[in-house]
């Protein structure tokens, strides 16, 4: 197994025990700040993966499916560290860190990493930029579907009246929560935007068009419910379910990678 690999695994077992340990401390009642500690050394495994991939490529490591789900998790990563601790959601890494695992579990599948990848001739700066920005809008866009699932989990603890367990007990603020979800719906799609008018300034194949339109689809999707949410508003609820929904359906883009 090659060294890129090694550090992919590595940041797995990393994810798996941080979420594992959070996971645990909540039960208990208590709110573990190590999990951002052992968030940050999933990132510091994800870019070494990257690294290593970037200069098999001499580009931005995104040819492959293996690749894509890796580079996912890592702007997934990038976001919470940014996101969680700014907004005081420590416990953001405890249902972070498990989507991380799954995406980097699927990435470690033998045949979707490309063994031995080939260098790329002259890959167009447009290409570069439409490859990153759409990636990293997708990290952002997956934190806020798992912010919206932090928001139906605390509705549905107050429905049911579960005040006293740990997990309510640790869950964030309503309202904290709400906003770095909206917050995160607006950057994921500002940085799509960028992403997509990059994708029309490349040099396209005609396979590269069914990506392309299922991206633009996925963006006006999400410009409906920003703008849904800007004129007529949303609870919460409705504008959590959203993010989660479409974050899902969202994922049929790569169908067409």
């Amino acid at each position: 197994m090659g060294m890129d690999r090694w550090f992919l695994l590595a940041a797995t077992l990393l994810a798996a025990v941080g979420g594992a340990w959070g996971m645990v401390s909540v039960h208990g009642g208590k709110r573990s700040h190590w999990t951002v500690v052992w968030m940050i050394g999933v990132f510091l495994c994800q870019l070494g993966f990257l690294g290593i991939r970037g200069e098999m490529r001499a580009a931005c490591p995104l040819m492959d499916r293996g690749e894509i789900l890796a580079f996912l998790a890592w702007s997934l990563t990038l976001f919470y560290l940014l996101v969680g601790p700014a907004y005081r959601i420590s416990l953001l890494g405890v249902f972070t860190a498990p989507v991380v695992v799954i995406f980097q579990t699927a990435a470690l599948i033998p045949g979707t990493l490309t063994a031995h990848p080939a260098k790329l001739p002259g890959s167009s700066a447009w290409h570069e930029t439409h490859s990153a920005m759409s990636v990293l809008a997708y990290g952002a866009l997956a934190l806020a579907a798992v912010a919206g699932v932090m928001f139906l989990v605390l509705d549905r603890q107050l429905k049911e009246h579960h005040l006293k367990s740990g997990l309510f007990k640790n869950l964030p603020p309503v309202r904290e929560l709400l906003i770095s979800l909206e917050r995160l719906l607006w950057l994921g799609s500002g940085l799509l935007s960028i992403g997509i008018a990059a994708g029309f300034l490349m040099p396209r194949t005609a396979s590269a068009w069914g990506h392309l339109i299922a991206a633009v689809a996925v963006w006006g999707g999400y410009l409906v419910l920003l703008g849904v949410k800007q004129v007529r508003g949303l609870t919460g609820r409705r504008l959590s379910l959203s993010a989660v929904v479409l974050f899902v359906l969202s994922l049929l883009v790569f169908a067409f990678v």
